[in-house]
């Protein structure tokens, strides 16, 4: 069977070590007896093992040369086996309204977009693993007060609980990417209220963090372009803060003074 020829501009860097890609597919056991969605399966080093799970297993694959390596190789996901553009799915769709684990190996330069997506579709997904980019993970995971903490750590940590699992090294992959990898793990919060606006809150998050060097008083103008509030509404304490310092609750606090003003 010819083995699929990695393409650079689908980002894929194929794992090779079985021991990790066995350890990967372990993490989806935190969220058991649900159906599992991979995405980007490549040669199914992941999927061989997501198989002995004992659900049922779905994969998402926009590259059609591993779509016909994956028909030839697991003829039992034959009609498993979605051949689209995960991003575009309507992943309500997918398992017939069901929930869903979502785990994958994912492409480096989509993996933020993969998540935002999640996020869109929390109420389907209440556990999503794998592995990504060694720095995004850190991201995900990092805590107010710390460089890494951003617009994904604060979004993505309003309603899952992070989980930073174990490094991987390049030289398991081919090609060997220049980064080192990480697989993590999201589970679904108790949180099914924000007791904010979520768009609102999602457009403070982004703004403040835009600017992160900033003073929030400076960096929550770019929201008023009408009509800026008055400087009562400035002079508050939590206005002299640096978005890096807000915990989820004061991004939630700060949401809702917005809100009154717009």
């Amino acid at each position: 069977m010819k083995s699929v020829r990695p393409k650079k501009n689908l980002g894929q860097h194929f794992l090779t070590d079985l021991n990790i890609a066995r350890r990967i597919a372990d993490t989806v056991d935190a969220c058991p007896a649900i159906p599992i969605l991979e995405i980007g399966p490549g040669m199914g080093v992941l999927t061989q093992f997501l198989v002995t799970k004992e659900r049922e297993v779905k994969a998402v694959e926009i590259d059609a040369e591993s779509v016909a390596y994956l028909h030839e190789a697991w003829p039992q996901l034959r009609h498993n086996i979605i051949g689209e553009d995960f991003l575009r799915m309507d992943l309500r769709g997918v398992f017939g309204g069901k929930p869903f684990v979502l785990t994958g190996n994912y492409p480096y330069d989509i993996s933020s977009q993969i998540f935002f997506k999640m996020l869109d579709n929390k109420e389907l997904i209440p556990c999503c693993t794998g592995m990504i980019q060694r720095e995004v993970a850190q991201r995900m995971a990092s805590e107010p007060g710390t460089k890494a903490y951003g617009i994904l750590s604060v979004l993505i940590q309003a309603w899952y609980n992070v989980e930073y699992l174990f490094t991987v090294n390049e030289d398991v992959f081919n090609p060997p990417p220049k980064v080192k990898s990480a697989v993590i793990r999201m589970t679904r919060n108790d949180v099914t209220d924000l007791g904010c606006d979520e768009a609102l809150f999602k457009r403070v998050v982004k703004a403040v963090f835009n600017q992160r060097r900033k003073m929030l008083r400076v960096s929550l103008r770019q929201l008023f372009p009408q009509r800026m509030p008055g400087a009562d509404f400035f002079a508050r304490d939590i206005m002299t803060k640096r978005p890096e310092q807000l915990s989820i609750p004061q991004f939630v606090e700060l949401t809702n003074l917005v809100a009154g003003v717009l």
